[in-house]
């Protein structure tokens, strides 16, 4: 089918700037990121400055076409996602006249970065990471008074101190953020003022303001500076990031003042609303305040012509002091697991990171968060019996810990006991139904064991009730194919190019659905649904490029 399994189903994957449990902020090639994220935002802001790049990029914008976000008639297919109702007008995204941005023009350009970066690897595909971002943000948002806006929080790949908000709901904290905080609520006040942004619908007060321009025009531009910053580099990066910040310079500031202390104030109360200290934003100000060479660069990146300085905090303070909190307020488990999983997982691959944990824990029993990073430590060592030991133990202790169960099993499997992982596995499954990350790492290790039916029965129960990643949709695909189900493996490929954008590979998957021997009827209605679906999309789309471009003659 032209498909190939992912490098590293559920790692992290190794970075070039390992950041480790005293270690500042690194700033060697993941610095990059950091330089394009900025631009791109920066763009946003001035992209009424670079016409004569929209031009050379137009084709760009052309060549990934956006499939409708959640609210749109047009759903992600009766196996691999939610049923999304809505309006069959799609707003009009290429005039240079429309000046007001709405949710769905935004969702449309962020999904649009997201692919971007997901091409570029900067996206940490690790399930359990995803998952406790995902829940902590949701947490954060469901104090919002709108609750029609739909959020995506991710992990980056960076071990730089950063988190930015992307149009549509799109919010990314790189791991460094996660590790240099040294408690949740202060990643919660991180998370939290990211969410204001979005609430607060900033970006799309900006665009109302300042852009000339179309969205489809802005977003081939987002796409040509991040594709050629992250490829070309040397001149090529530096020449498109200057851009970027030329226009910005023409603008002025990338965001206000205003609005990043708006963003501080209505993020605090989401943070206090929450459950957690509204003095986490203040603390995790000033501690990035007194690190050398950080000072005005606090995430986001956006903020960087606005300096952390002492009237920032001092509001923060004050703007917390006006909430009730409890006088202590622990960190969750998961959190203390999350940041040693993000520790192990970006640390080089060398037996002598299990051989530290081992010394640090030595004299004493250890927290959660050491044992458990201990064991995956000895995990990545190839020790797997030795960090089932370990991971069984925990398990006896914190019941609860969905990660601790996938890791045990995890750990077994690997360790050549796989009836016994599959064990664990199982009895896991049946305490937490339907957790994502538990029943991606059971059916990979059911792929593993030669069970691929189970694995792909396992993934559709799953997917019909939550919204897979790309990376979770193909490998659906992949234990449809292991599992001699020719036809939904095409079809699971085709939603994996429609979750990437690439809507004419999708369609050419499908066409091999419908060509698949042995379809049932149900499949056969359904593959043919869908085909129609995205080629009335296609119709639509080039019907309003056109009423564009005749309109702005």
């Amino acid at each position: 089918m032209g498909h190939t399994a992912p490098e590293h189903p559920g790692g992290a994957g190794n970075s070039p700037c390992p950041y480790g449990s005293n270690r500042r902020p690194c700033y060697g090639t993941g610095a990059v990121l950091k330089k394009i994220v900025h631009a791109l935002l920066a763009l946003i802001v001035g992209i009424s400055g670079v016409l004569t790049l929209a031009v050379v990029c137009s084709t760009a914008a052309e060549a990934q076409v956006v499939f409708p976000p959640p609210g749109s008639k047009v759903n992600t297919g009766p196996a691999m996602g939610e049923n999304n109702n809505g309006g069959d007008n799609l707003p009009d995204i290429g005039s240079p006249a429309s000046t007001t941005i709405t949710t769905s023009d935004e969702y449309r350009l962020g999904a649009q970065i997201m692919r971007s970066l997901r091409e570029q690897k900067a996206i940490m595909e690790d399930p359990e990471v995803t998952e406790y971002l995902q829940t902590l943000g949701q947490r954060l948002a469901a104090q919002a008074p709108d609750t029609n806006q739909h959020f995506t929080f991710f992990p980056v790949n960076e071990g730089t101190i950063n988190a930015f908000a992307l149009p549509g709901g799109f919010i990314g904290v790189n791991y460094g953020t996660v590790l240099a905080s040294r408690n949740e609520s202060e990643l919660a006040g991180v998370i939290g003022h990211e969410v204001a942004h979005v609430t607060q619908r900033h970006m799309a007060r900006t665009f109302h303001a300042q852009s000339s321009q179309g969205i489809a025009q802005t977003a081939a531009i987002l796409a040509a500076v991040l594709i050629g910053a992250m490829i070309g580099g040397g001149d090529a990066m530096e020449g498109a990031i200057a851009i970027a910040q030329g226009a910005a310079a023409q603008q002025q500031v990338n965001f206000t003042r205003a609005n990043e202390y708006e963003a501080d104030r209505v993020g605090i109360g989401f943070v206090a609303g929450a459950g957690f200290d509204p003095n986490g934003m203040a603390t995790f100000f000033e501690a990035m305040s007194r690190h050398d060479g950080l000072a005005g660069q606090y995430v986001p990146e956006m903020i960087q012509s606005h300096p952390v300085n002492s009237n920032r905090i001092a509001e923060a303070r004050g703007r917390a002091a006006q909430y009730d909190h409890p006088r202590t307020n622990p960190d969750s488990a998961t959190y203390e697991c999350i940041r040693e999983r993000l520790r192990v997982l970006t640390m080089p691959k060398d037996p002598g990171v299990a051989e530290r944990y081992a010394q640090d824990t030595k004299n004493f029993k250890g927290t959660l968060g050491q044992r458990y990073g201990y064991a995956l430590a000895l995990m990545q060592a190839g020790k797997n019996q030795d960090a089932a030991k370990i991971l069984s133990d925990l398990v006896n202790e914190h019941e609860n810990l969905t990660l601790l169960h996938s890791a045990l099993a995890q750990a077994e499997v690997d360790g050549g006991l796989e009836n016994d992982g599959i064990a664990t596995f199982a009895k896991a499954n049946a305490l937490f139904p339907r957790n994502v990350p538990l029943t991606v790492r059971y059916a990979q290790a059911l792929m593993k064991a030669g069970r691929p039916k189970e694995a792909h029965t396992l993934l559709l129960d799953l997917f019909n009730n939550e919204t897979p990643t790309p990376d979770q949709i193909q490998l659906t695909a992949l234990a449809a194919s292991a599992a001699g189900d020719t036809g939904d493996a095409y079809y699971y490929m085709s939603e994996y190019h429609l979750a990437t954008g690439d809507l004419q590979l999708a369609l050419q998957q499908l066409q091999l659905a419908l060509a698949a021997p042995n379809l049932t009827s149900v499949q056969r209605q359904r593959f043919q649904a869908r085909q129609d679906e995205i080629r009335d999309f296609l119709v639509s789309n080039r019907i309003r490029k056109v009423s564009a471009q005749q309109g702005g003659r």
